[in-house]
């Protein structure tokens, strides 16, 4: 090590990538439930977890220091999540972004000279987003189910598809989040857990049943109001209910909430501008991907259109 290096620093031993994950993480932890939302932490634990198992399965090395870390191995990352780990696209860009995070700290600390993110671009791909038909959505509300369980499951999913609410917030629900609205009728009024943004929604009469069904229920503790599972308990006996109800389908709790923005409120002519504000979006472009999917209820308008029209016509034609 010559004078110069050792004058400009160079000689100091380099940070480890693995080592400030975990710094990042043990900081996203202890700030669980005021900056981020646990399934925040998860997915940063998640990352990190695939970045070690693929430096040790491509290139056998428990760590490396963090200024190897160049757009080769970006990419080689990225083609690992998508073809050992079998993540979908988004998916693998979404942990990728989330190791362009622990990139940027090292940047901004000086640890890296140079953001071998510069030329990464993170480019996810439209999805189709799913939800239930009115059918579906009322033959699953109306199947018997012998397990009790299950049953819970159901009215607990039945639930989010007629308030919108995603997972964590319909678990965290309680009854302090309910008031009495400017109608004077009964709304949730509650804070989302991703977003922080305020949801105010007006209870409709199924959710309502759902509620008066669980007040005295024995399952319920600390003021909730629903006995709602784990999340992934949840999904496991959705796919259990979708079978028993005929329903082919990947039930899962956020699949409620596409449900409720698409068949129970769009569909019956709400404003997106009102449907927004109830899912807790900042924005409305968030909420336009659910629009985009209601073709079946603008040819629906178009056929009353053209009934309107040609009685028009033909009330014309009697006249002239």
């Amino acid at each position: 090590m010559s004078l110069k290096e050792s004058y400009l620093g160079l000689d100091k031993p380099s940070k480890m990538l693995l080592e400030i994950f975990q710094e990042h993480n043990d900081r996203v932890n202890e700030l669980v439930g005021k900056d981020f939302a646990p399934g925040t932490a998860e997915r940063y634990r998640t990352a990190k977890s695939h970045l070690a198992e693929y430096l040790q399965i491509e290139l056998r090395k428990k760590d490396i220091p963090v200024v190897d870390v160049d757009h080769s191995f970006i990419s080689g990352f990225e083609y690992y999540l998508k073809t050992k780990r079998k993540c979908s696209h988004n998916t693998a860009i979404k942990y990728v972004v989330n190791f362009k995070k622990i990139i940027r700290i090292a940047y901004a600390n000086g640890w890296i000279k140079t953001d071998p993110f510069a030329n990464w671009k993170a480019r996810l791909k439209t999805v189709e987003r799913e939800f239930l038909t009115d059918e579906e959505l009322q033959r699953l509300m109306h199947h018997s189910f012998t397990n009790e369980r299950l049953e819970h499951v159901r009215d607990c999913f039945v639930f989010c598809c007629f308030t919108g609410l995603a997972y964590a917030d319909v678990k965290k629900l309680t009854h302090d989040d309910f008031v009495i609205g400017i109608d004077g009728d009964l709304w949730i009024n509650t804070k989302r857990t991703k977003t922080k943004t305020k949801s105010n929604i007006p209870v409709l009469p199924t959710a309502l049943m759902i509620l008066e069904k669980y007040e005295h229920s024995p399952l319920l503790v600390d003021k909730k109001v629903l006995p709602v599972l784990t999340n992934q308990k949840m999904n496991a006996y959705l796919k259990e209910i979708a079978d028993l109800s005929g329903i082919n389908k990947h039930l899962t709790t956020h699949l409620a909430r596409h449900t409720f923005a698409t068949t129970v409120t769009l569909s019956n002519g709400v404003s997106i501008e009102s449907v927004s504000k109830m899912l807790g979006h900042k924005s409305l472009r968030t909420t336009q991907h659910y629009a985009k999917i209601l073709n079946r209820k603008v040819s629906e308008d178009m056929q009353l259109l053209k009934k309107k029209l040609s009685f028009q016509e033909k009330v014309k034609s009697k006249n002239a």
